[in-house]
């Protein structure tokens, strides 16, 4: 039985190929840049097809993106999350119909009113990743009218320590590793009050398995349904090493968050027997002690 993965030097793609291997899964891997996998791009259909065409995988993953809501960014994103969904379901539509087909999606692509995301949450794209994520999924349901299998997981924040510091968590640990070995520096942050979830990717890419073996939920939000601050995060990396946290940040008061809290609602990941290994201390544990 073989599996695709586009985007597999991310986090999730890492992930995600330890736990296919071990269910047995030969992986065909795909990503721009180079490593044990084939270096290509989503975007590029005559790759897709072939791929496809040749391997007849059960199962293929899209995990292809630049997971930044920066402007900058739009046409890349574009072409790996747009552009790489048609591509992938096409391919499928005209040469593997019986695959698979595992499409990502991302909380931040919901209205957030404050109040725990379902499902049934409507869509607003207020940001260029956001734009390009609702435009995937309705690209997705429509290859599913066409009797396709095609099944939509909407994340919500996870980390490991695969993270880089472009990430607050990371940035954190990081530089807290930095003073601990005797560096002077202040940690620059911004709004450390803003709420958002903190699950294991590891247990995100157990909930893509659970999603994609089964058929009744064909999209779910992906997340812990916990919600934890940045100042949490702070706290419990610098009580590790019992200092003081405020001693060695400093916080600009200038910018202003998208939001104050991003937290799912998993009720439905939970009806399929779900469970959580990593909680918010074992995380922060498993960033702080982690060499890489």
């Amino acid at each position: 039985m073989k599996a695709i993965i586009f985007g597999i030097n991310g986090q999730d793609g890492y992930y995600l190929n330890e736990l296919l291997k071990q269910e047995g899964i030969d992986v065909i891997g795909v990503s721009r840049r180079e490593g044990d996998w084939i270096v290509g791009d989503v975007g590029n259909l005559v790759l897709v097809e072939q791929l496809i065409q040749k391997h007849q995988p059960k199962f293929i993953f899209h995990l292809a993106a630049n997971s930044t809501t920066w402007h900058d960014v739009i046409y890349e994103n574009h072409n790996s999350i747009v552009t790489g969904t048609i591509n992938i379901l096409d391919s499928v539509l005209k040469y593997s119909k019986t695959s698979k087909v595992f499409i990502s999606g991302s909380g931040l692509q919901f209205k957030n009113t404050g109040k725990p995301i379902n499902e049934s949450a409507p869509f607003e794209g207020n940001d260029a990743y956001s734009v390009s994520r609702i435009q995937s999924v309705y690209t997705a349901r429509y290859y599913k009218t066409l009797g396709l299998k095609v099944y939509i997981g909407y994340f919500f924040n996870h980390d490991s320590p695969l993270r880089t510091e472009r990430h607050v968590n990371q940035k954190i640990i990081a530089g807290l590793k930095r003073i601990v070995r005797g560096s002077k520096e202040k940690i620059q942050l911004r709004n450390i009050e803003v709420e958002k979830e903190f699950t294991f990717a590891g247990d995100t890419v157990a909930a893509i398995w659970l999603l994609v073996n089964n058929d009744i939920d064909y999209e779910l939000v992906i997340g812990s349904g916990k919600a934890y601050s940045i100042k949490d995060w702070l706290i419990i990396c610098f009580n590790y090493y019992n200092l003081d946290w405020e001693k060695h940040v400093e916080i600009s008061a200038e910018f202003k968050s998208d939001y104050s809290i991003l937290v799912s609602d998993p009720t439905k990941l939970l009806r399929l027997g779900w469970k959580q290994t990593e909680n918010f201390e074992g995380l922060a544990k498993m960033m702080i002690e982690h060499e890489h």
